[in-house]
């Protein structure tokens, strides 16, 4: 994998944080519509849902970068999809938000549909072309701030291609931001989600060390990132998953989606 690919992957499991403002009290999601905790557009930035609640939320980012592309044409890589990460999900029962690069969507319509067939899972945008939207960014290219927005509202109407209730939530690619990527995008109407858990799936080297990573960092309302785009990325996802899923929920946690945990986080 190229050192620019690599860097682009890496960057998804960093978090860069504005200042947020407090959110408004919000009602509960229905199946078709979801209620976010901040009204879509806001300019503030969540990262973590109730501190009272035993609520945690598993969320996936799956990426594609321009050199990830050539690397699956050149087929230096065979795919850049953790199925076997999902099965396990689906086997253990577990909710969870994943986050999709459009250009990730566009290489793999089969899985996105399933993905958004699963009635376990809720789709959520990581950008169209996953490239940087402050610079600088783990070594992405970076969007024009002319092009935020429009970058966002592309890989929503991908993902409503797939769903008929897609969320509003929106995760920068490599977690970078500033308060100008903020206001270009606000147009698009979208709910930015960050992590205060950072799974370390990412070129990981070791399952434990993932699974202590998680386990250790988890409280109530974490909101947990993690990677399904697999290939060379994120090896080891579906093997950590399943000490990670048990140890949470021997610790007396709840996996829920994203929707759920800040429908019951009025006040975050």
């Amino acid at each position: 994998m190229t050192a620019v690919a690599l860097l682009a992957v890496t960057a998804c499991t960093q978090s860069h944080r504005v200042a947020a403002r407090r959110p408004t009290p919000a009602g509960r999601g229905t199946s078709t519509t979801i209620a976010p905790v901040r009204s879509p557009g806001s300019r503030a930035v969540i990262s973590h849902g109730s501190r009272a609640l035993p609520l945690v939320a598993l969320t996936f980012d799956t990426n594609l970068t321009d050199s990830m592309i050539a690397e699956l044409n050149r087929h230096r890589v065979a795919s850049f999809v953790n199925l076997r990460a999902i099965d396990e999900l689906d086997a253990m029962r577990v909710p969870a938000t994943i986050f999709l690069a459009g250009k990730w969507i566009e290489r793999y319509p089969d899985v996105t549909r399933r993905l958004a067939a699963d009635p376990l899972f809720e789709l959520a945008s990581h950008s169209y072309a996953h490239r940087a939207f402050h610079l600088p960014c783990y070594g992405l290219g970076g969007l024009p701030r002319s092009q935020m927005a429009a970058d966002v509202e592309h890989s929503e109407q991908l993902l409503r291609q797939f769903t008929d209730h897609p969320t509003p939530y929106f995760r920068f690619p490599g977690g970078c931001y500033d308060q100008s990527a903020l206001e270009a995008i606000a147009p698009a109407g979208v709910v930015v989600i960050q992590y205060d858990v950072v799974g370390g799936d990412a070129f990981g080297t070791s399952v434990t060390a993932i699974v202590r990573r998680v386990l250790t960092s988890a409280s109530n309302g974490s909101i947990v990132v993690m990677h399904l785009t697999g290939g060379n990325t994120a090896p080891l996802t579906d093997k950590a998953l399943p000490p990670v899923v048990e140890g949470l929920r021997a610790r007396g946690f709840m996996l829920v989606k994203l929707s759920e945990l800040l429908a019951r986080s009025p006040l975050v």
